[in-house]
């Protein structure tokens, strides 16, 4: 049975992680109820293409554990998130199913992940990069802890550069910030200029997924310098 590790728990860290912390708390008896229909498309989008990499995954924002059941059993997980309350709802689920693939759910800041280098094969964030502080400095975590030839597997906001969906963005971000996510700051640009200076990471794939083509399933593929060698 997977239990729940209190790691790197802070409490001077900023306010913004505050927000977000007190916020997924405060989600966690309803956001399968409110979340769980919504984002299933694309949480089986997600899953499925960690499911054909395989091998050890690492789920960051895992929550209550929507996604857990869903793995192969030949896929072994472990799941981090900012809130004990969506955690613990984690690891009821998983000691109700029985999912035996599932190492452990620890308290974490998905910007100060507490594993070593190339940990594993592949690390999955579904609508976290939007709920964080510092996206990047996730993203470099996630860089620095996946294995040389393995993935990250990202689903994300992605916010328009311009036009009326840009403006209802910007308008929108002072109401949804409360809640735990952001709408605006999260356009195309922004990743590829984190990409354009993440060491040895490549795009290996972008695609919209519903609901509204709000949100892509972007993978990030790590060099494996031994192989281009």
């Amino acid at each position: 049975m997977a239990e729940i590790i209190k790691l790197g728990a802070d409490r001077s860290m900023d306010f913004d992680r505050e927000t977000v912390e007190q916020a997924y708390d405060r989600w966690a008896p309803i956001y399968d109820l409110v979340f769980g229909g919504v984002f299933s498309k694309g949480r089986q989008a997600a899953i499925q293409a960690t499911n054909k990499i395989g091998g050890r995954v690492l789920e960051v924002g895992v929550g209550t554990g929507i996604s857990l059941p869903l793995y192969s059993q030949n896929v072994r997980i472990f799941g981090t998130d900012i809130s004990e309350a969506m955690l613990e709802k984690a690891k009821k689920r998983v000691a109700e199913q029985g999912l035996k693939n599932v190492e452990g759910l620890a308290v974490m800041d998905a910007e100060k992940l507490e594993f070593s280098d190339n940990s594993f094969d592949v690390v999955m964030a579904q609508y976290v990069l939007s709920a964080v502080p510092n996206p990047e400095a996730a993203l470099d975590e996630f860089a620095r802890v996946v294995r040389p030839g393995g993935e990250l597997i990202i689903l994300t906001r992605v916010s328009a550069d311009a036009g009326v969906r840009r403006f209802i963005e910007q308008k929108l971000q002072p109401v949804v910030r409360p809640l735990g996510f952001r709408t605006a700051e999260f356009a195309w640009s922004r990743y590829t200029k984190w990409l354009a200076g993440a060491r040895g990471m490549e795009l290996a794939e972008r695609r919209l997924i519903p609901p509204l083509g709000h949100f892509s399933l972007v993978r990030f593929r790590k060099a494996d310098v031994a192989k281009a060698a």
